[in-house]
């Protein structure tokens, strides 16, 4: 598994990521309860995997810790494209590697265009073309 750091579940944003179930995912709602008469705020979060756009919903106390994905954001080159997938080479240390093409860059991503991909708990996504 890739590397995370701890977060209160109190501090998370719509569009915040979040480990949900070993997969990273980015928040789309939060939902927070009024404390009982006990005195925790319960909070709902719903995720949605960044990898493989499933939604996952926990429910926490207030005051609970989450594991949050460090992303790593880099540079590539597109080498070639077969059907979905893109071959790209990495800018820095030119490792060259597949990546899927997602849904809202087809069309955009050519061979020769530069785009960014992010390394998230060791899964590799293609974010945005650069040009």
């Amino acid at each position: 598994m890739g590397e995370t750091r701890s977060a209160s579940i109190g501090s998370m944003k719509k569009g915040s990521y979040i480990v949900l179930e070993g997969v990273a995912s980015r928040v789309v709602d939060i939902q927070v309860s009024k404390p009982g008469k006990h005195g925790h705020a319960k909070i709902r979060l719903t995720g949605v995997g960044l990898i493989d756009n499933k939604k996952r919903v926990i429910v926490a106390p207030g005051h609970d810790n989450v594991e949050t994905p460090i992303v790593e954001k880099k540079n590539a080159q597109v080498l070639s494209i077969s059907g979905e997938v893109a071959n790209i080479m990495d800018s820095e240390n030119f490792e060259t590697f597949d990546l899927p093409i997602p849904e809202e860059l087809k069309g955009q991503v050519k061979e020769g265009s530069q785009v960014m991909y992010w390394i998230v708990l060791d899964e590799k996504v293609m974010k945005q073309v650069n040009g």
